[in-house]
């Protein structure tokens, strides 16, 4: 059976879907994007700071079923630019340990919601 999880510290939904869904021992956790959940306001200013959002959101989301990134086993990381990939994972590789980090794809994408520049979602594994 699955069970809805939405974080009131990351923002909420903006459409038919939740932050993420735990089925069993597995949390598949919806696309997080820049959106600061205290101010409802996009932070897109820099692509640095805007994948910092994007993972402390998802970071909020893994602490409502008590995980961290070390449960994380799998990301999905879509970028509107290939060329700001570097500083992309130069964010994100500061949020996984080199030997346990997640099997992983990034896919450069036309257009993301709100026209950001990265959107992430993860699978998760308690």
């Amino acid at each position: 059976m699955k069970k809805i999880i939405n974080s009131p510290n990351a923002p909420a939904p903006i459409g038919a879907y939740n932050q993420a869904v735990l089925h069993g021992n597995m949390l598949y956790t919806s696309g997080q994007i820049a959106i600061n959940p205290s101010t409802g306001k996009l932070e897109t200013e820099d692509i640095s700071l805007e994948t910092k959002r994007v993972m402390e959101n998802l970071k909020a989301v893994l602490s409502e079923v008590s995980m961290t990134f070390e449960n994380v086993i799998k990301t999905s990381i879509f970028i509107a630019d290939m060329n700001q990939f570097k500083a992309i994972n130069t964010v994100y590789a500061t949020y996984f340990s080199e030997e346990n980090a997640p099997a992983r794809e990034t896919v450069e994408v036309a257009n993301l919601p709100k026209f950001v520049n990265v959107e992430i979602s993860m699978i998760a594994s308690l």
